[in-house]
């Protein structure tokens, strides 16, 4: 039988101190200690950095750990905004002229310095998000991946290639990718540092200025990062961020930007999506998700519970790809629910900046209403609590248990709604085809992983599987992680893709020069029109003949 929670019919929000890491200590008021606070010098500098006028007016932005001020962000105006994208844009016609090569080079000393800068970096983020600090790692880590991968293959991508012309031998063909101009990069706050540098890399890399609009909640991340790319020798101008209210701000970028880099959720994606088409501008959206992991029968179940964990509460949830539904083969259910619950119940939360947390904090009290909302939904409609399901205020004030549900229906939000929270749901399936039917039963697209021991059955699973990504004996890790190839959704979860050659060529326009040699397309003197299209029609037969494409 399977190891659930203990049931307490009379227990509500009553908290345990099981998987709690010990806090450092208390401060002189008293309040748990959470580590040392960001210095106020440094926060000041990343202020100054923001496109906002020194009489601008401020947010106050709360530390998910404490539920405390941690500091006033000063808010960009709409002609703050119009103000970055013409800097961005002054400092792109100068940048666009830089050889490739030389491009990369910067990017490389980039990657250098977050590694010597790795734990002020951390610290930044985790005060922002909540999150334990090896979440913080894989973001920081994720950065240089795609630092150091596209300054290298970038100077490929941007190399004129030789294309085969019309008439071979007589019309040679060029291809040139030019940048966009100033992109615009609009990103959330759950992985703050990977989505306002990661996305800005390829396109820094193609030649663009790049203009971010961060989360309010995560502005300093973006501004630490961006100060460290001028640090690194990216020109002053070239990268500007910006700060504000969303759906006031987030507008104004797409109507000044050349292209729209779009990370959130589907509903807004579908706005800004409406206007780029309207502007008759490219944008590239990875939106919502309600990612799938299918369990086959001949699953290895150790390695099954451990994917499965991280797989479902990395980030405490709040990742895009990460798995909120589980499909188990019947015939291991029992024997993998064994494995697995006493893995989530041995999950340790903190409200600390440093390591030894497995799990951290939801990012503000919305996204806990949020996360609670959909649990208590399922609850009250019949589903069954295996494990977690309670607000954890005793470790910090957004702190939600790692939980997880069975007999979850359609009936219940926690079914089709996109959570973003550490909340998993497990259905068992009869076969491999009702995994994936079920699997498929969703308007989104974006990540699936699969557990088995034989690889070519899971390779044909996988396929079968309607996502951008799958992952093979991972979560999300391994495709998210190999940056050679795209990434992306498919149905809701957006449009585009990031990674992969693609990742830096649509931030390009591609141009195709073709010279005409010798011959021409019209009748060479003295031929007659009908000789000349003979000869032509002969040609064309001949080159399908020879296999030519």
């Amino acid at each position: 039988m399977p190891v659930r929670a203990p049931a307490d019919p009379d227990a509500t929000d009553a908290p345990t101190d099981r998987g709690v890491v010990p806090p450092h200590g208390q401060t002189a008021a008293g309040r748990p200690d959470v580590g040392p606070p960001l210095d106020p010098a440094l926060v000041a500098r990343l202020h100054s950095r923001l496109v906002a006028a020194p009489e601008a007016d401020r947010v106050t932005v709360l530390a998910p750990f404490t539920g405390e001020p941690l500091h006033r962000l000063p808010q960009s105006t709409p002609d703050d905004v119009a103000l970055a994208f013409r800097a961005a844009g002054r400092a792109q016609r100068e940048w666009a002229e830089v050889p490739p090569a030389a491009r990369g080079r910067i990017l490389l000393r980039f990657h250098d310095l977050l590694l010597q800068r790795r734990d002020e970096g951390l610290d930044v983020v985790q005060w922002e998000t909540g999150k334990a600090r090896r979440d913080a790692l894989e973001e920081l880590l994720d950065v240089c991946i795609n630092a150091r991968h596209y300054a290298r293959d970038g100077v490929r991508l941007l190399r004129p290639r030789r294309q085969r012309g019309a008439l071979p031998g007589l019309v040679g063909v060029r291809e040139l990718h030019h940048p966009k101009g100033v992109v615009g990069v609009i990103a959330p706050w759950n992985y703050p540092l990977t989505l306002a540098a990661s996305d800005a890399i390829p396109a820094l890399m193609a030649g663009n200025g790049v203009v971010v609009k961060p989360d309010n909640q995560t502005a300093l991340t973006a501004l630490w990062v961006t100060d460290l790319m001028a640090q690194a020798g990216m020109p002053e101008s070239l990268v500007q961020v910006v700060a504000g209210d969303g759906p006031v701000i987030g507008p104004q970028v797409v109507e000044h930007a050349d292209f729209i880099m779009f990370t959130g959720s589907t509903q807004t994606g579908r706005q800004v999506a409406r206007r780029c088409g309207e502007r008759l501008i490219g944008c590239s959206l990875e939106l919502g998700g309600k990612n799938a992991l299918l369990v086959l029968a001949d699953a290895d179940l150790e390695r099954a519970a451990d994917v499965a964990t991280r797989a479902a509460f990395a980030n405490s949830g709040q990742l895009c790809i990460s798995m909120e539904r589980l499909f188990v083969h019947e015939a291991v259910r029992e024997e993998f629910l064994a494995r697995f619950l006493p893995r989530v119940h041995a999950i340790r939360l903190a409200a600390r900046v440093g390591w030894g947390a497995d799990m951290g904090s939801l990012i503000s009290q919305r996204q806990l209403d949020r996360v609670r909302g959909h649990v208590d939904d399922a609850v009250a409609k019949g589903a069954e609590l295996l494990a977690g399901g309670r607000p954890r205020p005793d470790v910090g004030p957004y702190f939600f248990e790692p939980t997880v549900l069975a007999h979850v229906t359609e009936a219940m939000e926690a079914c089709s709604e996109e959570t973003f929270g550490p909340v998993l749901s497990v259905h068992g399936v009869a076969s491999d085809d009702e995994a994936v039917a079920r699997a498929n039963a969703t308007s989104y697209g974006l990540n699936a992983a699969v557990i088995t021991r034989d690889l070519a059955h899971g390779r044909r699973i996988a396929a079968r599987l309607r996502a951008g990504t799958v992952n093979i004996n991972e979560g999300y890790a391994a495709a998210w992680g190999s940056t050679r190839a795209g990434m992306g959704g498919m149905g809701d979860s957006g449009l585009g893709r990031r990674h992969g050659d693609e990742g830096l060529l649509k931030y390009t326009e591609s141009q195709t020069v073709a010279t005409q040699r010798l011959l021409g397309f019209g009748a060479p003197p003295g031929w007659s029109d009908q000789r000349w299209g003979d000869t032509l029609t002969r040609a064309v037969a001949a080159m399908k003949r020879i296999g030519m494409t």
